[in-house]
Protein backbone atom coordinates (compact mmCIF):
# COMPACT_ATOMS: atom_id res chain seq x y z
CA UNK A 1 0.00 0.00 0.00
CA UNK A 2 2.87 2.43 0.69
CA UNK A 3 4.28 1.96 -2.87
CA UNK A 4 1.21 2.78 -4.17
CA UNK A 5 0.97 5.61 -2.32
CA UNK A 6 4.32 6.75 -3.12
CA UNK A 7 4.56 5.52 -6.89
CA UNK A 8 0.75 5.69 -7.79
CA UNK A 9 0.81 1.61 -8.99
CA UNK A 10 3.60 -1.43 -8.03
CA UNK A 11 4.19 -1.07 -11.92
CA UNK A 12 5.23 2.65 -11.62
CA UNK A 13 7.33 1.68 -8.81
CA UNK A 14 9.04 -1.46 -10.45
CA UNK A 15 9.16 -0.45 -13.84
CA UNK A 16 10.94 2.92 -12.94
CA UNK A 17 14.44 0.99 -11.87
CA UNK A 18 14.20 0.53 -15.82
CA UNK A 19 13.39 3.74 -16.67
CA UNK A 20 10.49 2.09 -18.19
CA UNK A 21 12.43 0.62 -21.09
CA UNK A 22 13.35 -3.13 -20.98
CA UNK A 23 16.57 -4.20 -20.71
CA UNK A 24 17.55 -6.26 -23.84
CA UNK A 25 20.40 -9.02 -23.51
CA UNK A 26 22.11 -10.02 -25.98
CA UNK A 27 22.80 -13.75 -25.04
CA UNK A 28 24.29 -15.89 -27.52
CA UNK A 29 23.65 -19.52 -25.55
CA UNK A 30 21.88 -20.07 -22.40
CA UNK A 31 25.45 -20.45 -20.16
CA UNK A 32 25.09 -16.69 -20.55
CA UNK A 33 21.73 -16.29 -18.61
CA UNK A 34 22.46 -15.60 -14.75
CA UNK A 35 20.06 -16.12 -12.08
CA UNK A 36 20.56 -12.83 -11.05
CA UNK A 37 22.08 -9.22 -11.45
CA UNK A 38 23.30 -6.26 -9.80
CA UNK A 39 20.17 -4.51 -10.53
CA UNK A 40 18.13 -7.38 -9.42
CA UNK A 41 20.18 -6.93 -6.03
CA UNK A 42 19.08 -3.11 -6.15
CA UNK A 43 15.76 -4.22 -6.73
CA UNK A 44 15.78 -7.07 -3.36
CA UNK A 45 17.34 -4.94 -1.43
CA UNK A 46 14.91 -1.79 -1.86
CA UNK A 47 11.77 -4.09 -1.44
CA UNK A 48 13.18 -5.53 1.40
CA UNK A 49 13.73 -2.24 2.91
CA UNK A 50 10.08 -1.41 2.16
CA UNK A 51 9.03 -4.64 4.12
CA UNK A 52 8.27 -7.15 1.37
CA UNK A 53 9.69 -10.37 2.17
CA UNK A 54 10.77 -13.78 -0.05
CA UNK A 55 11.95 -10.89 -2.91
CA UNK A 56 15.76 -12.22 -2.69
CA UNK A 57 17.79 -11.57 -5.62
CA UNK A 58 16.62 -14.32 -8.28
CA UNK A 59 12.44 -14.01 -7.50
CA UNK A 60 13.42 -10.33 -8.51
CA UNK A 61 15.17 -11.29 -11.49
CA UNK A 62 12.71 -14.10 -12.41
CA UNK A 63 9.83 -11.11 -12.18
CA UNK A 64 11.58 -9.01 -14.46
CA UNK A 65 12.00 -11.53 -17.04
CA UNK A 66 8.32 -12.47 -16.57
CA UNK A 67 6.97 -8.97 -16.83
CA UNK A 68 9.26 -7.99 -19.92
CA UNK A 69 11.52 -5.79 -17.78
CA UNK A 70 13.95 -8.09 -19.20
CA UNK A 71 14.36 -10.06 -21.92
CA UNK A 72 16.75 -12.81 -21.85
CA UNK A 73 15.85 -14.97 -25.25
CA UNK A 74 19.01 -16.20 -26.71
CA UNK A 75 19.79 -15.42 -30.46
CA UNK A 76 19.06 -18.84 -31.86
CA UNK A 77 15.61 -18.42 -30.41
CA UNK A 78 12.35 -18.87 -32.14
CA UNK A 79 10.89 -16.15 -29.80
CA UNK A 80 13.77 -14.18 -30.25
CA UNK A 81 12.56 -13.50 -33.94
CA UNK A 82 9.23 -12.48 -32.92
CA UNK A 83 10.26 -9.67 -30.77
CA UNK A 84 12.95 -7.85 -32.54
Amino acid sequence: MNVQEEFGSFSKYIWGFVNSKPILNNLKNLSQLQATTPLSDTISKDLKKRGFKFVGSTVVYAHMQATGMVDDHVEDCWRRNQIF
